[in-house]
């Protein structure tokens, strides 16, 4: 009676979700393969993930000396243009840069050198994009390591040499960026960062991975500020995750509701916790979200519903 209860007060949250967000659909851009490609996933309600183009690659990597295409993230401009950001390296100073009328049709795929100013630079991992609208700026975040610039973590063996910090660069034409500098500096490991906008009050939340190997986090975490150019407090939350080991972070508001999806790594599958009350508390809705089999790290944002229906029409055809 209690599970039916429960089942049933989820699915009016779902439905009241729904209401509020009008005439919008969701994406979920991932990928699967490393060098396989963007894949692209719709849903209606934020619970149910369908792959479009029978879940295979809408986009193949070109840059990077590893060609891969990870952890691609995908920012709608206020002019209805697609950019899209990605790990295209394991061991590069660069990412990956491409953008889309409609993410059907991609521009050449250029590299953005974000990182080739420091020579002890180890890496450029999971970029995330996030538009700022009061200062009409695009903002870039990804993790480095850089060894001995950060205060130290204690590390396995298998982990020792990464020590991870957020950075960013900031555009408003993807032509010319800003140097980039340190954007968030806890005192631990961190990765995987991904920003979302409250509705109600338009303060942002940042959600974040503690990567820390000894002993192992390996969770999620969350802080907040009203202004991103004032910088986010490197005091966070608890776990948001529990003891499961997750990564790749994707926040999206569906009406007031706000998921957050998530990697489940070791166990290979995909996982979400959802809040009705802008992130200061958390349920996991686990058995409640289906995703496309293979899905790894990416982002999830809204569109309008026009632009889905076209992607099923283009690759139905």
């Amino acid at each position: 009676m209690k599970r039916r209860f429960l089942t049933l007060l989820l699915s009016l949250l779902v439905f009241t979700g729904m209401k509020a967000a009008g005439n919008e659909a969701y994406l979920f851009s991932y990928f699967t393969g490393q060098s396989d490609g963007l894949h692209l996933a719709y849903s209606t309600d934020g619970l149910t993930w369908t792959a479009i183009n029978d879940n295979k690659s809408l986009l193949k990597p070109r840059v990077g000396d590893d060609r891969l295409m990870r952890d691609p993230s995908i920012c709608m401009g206020p002019d209805g243009m697609f950019h899209m950001v990605w790990t295209s390296s394991w061991n590069d100073k660069i990412i990956g840069y491409a953008s889309s009328p409609d993410l059907i049709h991609w521009s050449e795929q250029k590299a953005i050198p974000v990182m080739v100013h420091e020579d002890s630079c180890l890496n450029c991992w999971a970029p995330e994009l996030f538009y700022n609208a009061p200062d009409s700026t695009f903002h870039i975040f990804w993790a480095t390591t850089i060894p001995g610039r950060h205060s130290h973590v204690a590390t396995s063996e298998r982990e020792k040499q990464w020590n991870h910090r957020i950075y960013e660069t900031t555009t408003k034409d993807f032509k010319t960026f800003t140097p980039a500098k340190l954007f968030f500096n806890p005192d631990f490991s961190v990765i995987d960062a991904a920003i979302v906008k409250t509705p109600s009050d338009g303060e942002l939340i940042m959600v974040v991975k503690n990567e820390n190997s000894n002993p192992p986090e390996k969770n999620l975490r969350v802080t907040r500020t009203k202004d991103i150019n004032s910088g986010f407090p490197t005091v966070v939350s608890a776990p948001i995750t529990g003891k499961v080991w997750v990564e790749g972070p994707a926040p999206l508001f569906v009406g007031d509701m706000l998921y957050v999806y998530y990697d489940m790594y070791t166990s290979h599958r995909y996982g979400a916790v959802m809040s009705t009350d802008n992130g200061q508390t958390w349920t996991e809705i686990n058995d409640r979200v289906t995703f496309p089999k293979g899905i790894r790290h990416g982002t999830a944002f809204a569109v309008p519903q026009r632009v889905v229906d076209r992607l099923i029409e283009y690759y139905d055809n």
